[in-house]
């Protein structure tokens, strides 16, 4: 249903053929209504909610939806450009597909990864770095991964190869491309050999830098590793872990069970208002680094 007013002309010129972004064609007040009736109606339909004995509250968009994003992966392969010659190119599939559309400049990434993006693929195509081919699983470059700490303004770069290693010629060039970026905290790469839609593999190697970002959210400080899970929308984060917070009640007696809790950002978020905060997670690296972010606050 979009029809008159609701519809729009999309901000990004590709949006009709990026899968990224499925409602650019839609209001922001109109996209924010169409979330919330579909929570609500998973919440009648599928978890039982009585909608007539609940009081359903506003839902909370942003001021500002653009350039809102912290993490980005692109995937790269390697593409005609208008000419015909064969250029490394990074964005996102188009709908349903695994053909990629050309898009360095995202509405909705942060504005950062732009210039990082079009580094890389500029050191691809000057050092001759080969891009991944999906169905021969051959060339070197799968994806482009990035992060950026809202409060810091941090970045971390990885890229993420099929193979075990890259010269010390490329790792110079890149280093010397990508280390001058404002605000440039980590350089990795990623191993990831497997023919795979997973997009990182287990082994990491720092080619410059640190192994992390340093974020915060309400005061409290974060550490970030590429591998950790953290909320992609800074600014509604906040208001995500405020509103829980409030709702929570807590008047400092209570113990807070804090269940998949990752590194910590709610379990840390809620401690200075309770007595004890235990975190519960699977995955050993996630409380690694729940523990240094317990440490570092």
């Amino acid at each position: 249903e979009c029809s008159g007013s609701s519809r729009v002309e999309p901000k990004c010129p590709v949006a009709r053929q990026c899968g990224g972004c499925t409602l650019q064609h839609l209001s922001y007040e109109k996209q924010l209504a169409y979330k919330e009736k579909k929570v609500r109606d998973c919440l009648v339909r599928i978890g039982g909610v009585n909608a007539e004995k609940v009081e359903w509250l506003p839902v909370l968009g942003m001021e500002t939806p653009w350039h809102y994003r912290n993490k980005a992966q692109f995937p790269v392969r390697v593409q005609k450009d208008d000419s015909g010659e064969l250029r490394p190119v990074a964005g996102f599939y188009a709908g349903r597909t695994h053909s990629i559309i050309p898009m360095t400049d995202c509405a909705i990434q942060h504005p950062c990864m732009k210039e990082i993006l079009e580094t890389v693929l500029s050191w691809m195509q000057e050092q001759h770095v080969t891009a991944y081919d999906e169905v021969s699983h051959r060339g070197l470059v799968r994806h482009i991964y990035i992060r950026r700490a809202y409060t810091t303004s941090q970045i971390m770069v990885c890229l993420v190869i099929n193979g075990r290693q890259i010269s010390e010629d490329l790792k110079r060039t890149l280093v010397e491309k990508l280390s001058g970026i404002p605000g440039m905290t980590g350089i990795l790469l990623n191993i990831n050999t497997d023919q795979t839609n997973v997009i990182l593999g287990k082994k990491m190697l720092l080619l410059w830098g640190q192994e992390y970002i340093e974020d915060s959210i309400g005061g409290v400080r974060y550490h970030i590793s590429p591998q950790s899970f953290y909320q992609v929308n800074p600014v509604q984060t906040e208001k995500l872990y405020q509103t829980a917070l409030e709702f929570a009640g807590l008047t400092g007696e209570e113990t807070v069970w804090d269940l998949y809790c990752g590194i910590g950002t709610i379990s840390l978020f809620l401690a200075k208002n309770a007595k004890k905060v235990f975190g519960v997670e699977i995955v050993p690296e996630a409380i690694k680094n729940a523990r240094e972010n317990a440490h570092l606050n």
